[in-house]
């Protein structure tokens, strides 16, 4: 298998790592290579984090170069704009519409983009943009919408569902596995309702 590069962004709080380290575990249970990277800005405080998934036969570095990404999966709105570069054309993108502005937004450092999807409208990557904490409400749990985008993702991959399920009932706390479970098969459900245009 070519290596394949995802990247999962979003803020401190989101769930980035546990997601990032279930994607690592779902392709080592399929016999695969995995290197995996993350970069934390202030995330105990909301700040900047993304972690970098690397998949396949054989990896050799734990970083995505810039323009090489398949996939990113971004919990927050700016952060798809921050870790867009990273993208090749033809990428896949499936992001949280939410906006969670980071501290240098509220120090005045940085502006928030007023017109973020029009940006990544113009950007070649095939983009899927859902409520996914609106989702995560819905089922109980507002932090659940890490695996909600790992349901989505699924349809873009070629490991057998068991594997998935495997993952989530191994790194996740027992008493929250239930709804983890049924966020995973929520989102399987979104991007299917989305591919055909539900």
């Amino acid at each position: 298998m070519e290596t394949l590069n995802i990247l999962v962004a979003g803020v401190g709080g989101q769930g980035i790592i546990l997601l990032s380290n279930i994607l690592s575990e779902i392709a080592l249970e399929n016999g695969l290579e995995v290197k995996k990277s993350e970069v934390h800005g202030m995330s105990q405080r909301g700040g900047s984090v993304v972690s970098f998934v690397r998949v396949g036969s054989k990896v050799y570095s734990p970083l995505v170069p810039v323009g090489k990404g398949d996939i990113i999966l971004s919990m927050e709105l700016m952060e798809t704009l921050r870790w867009i570069n990273y993208l090749k054309e033809g990428a896949i993108a499936l992001v949280n519409d939410y906006k969670l502005p980071p501290p240098s937004v509220a120090m005045g450092l940085e502006k928030y983009p007023e017109n973020v999807q029009e940006m990544l409208n113009k950007r070649k990557a095939q983009f899927f943009i859902e409520d996914i904490v609106k989702e995560a409400v819905n089922l109980g749990n507002p932090r659940v919408v890490n695996v909600l985008l790992l349901g989505m993702l699924s349809k873009f991959l070629t490991f057998g569902m068991q594997s998935y399920y495997n993952a989530i009932k191994k790194l996740v706390k027992p008493r929250f596995v239930d709804v983890n479970i049924r966020a995973f098969d929520r989102g399987v459900e979104l991007i299917k309702n989305n591919l055909e245009g539900g």
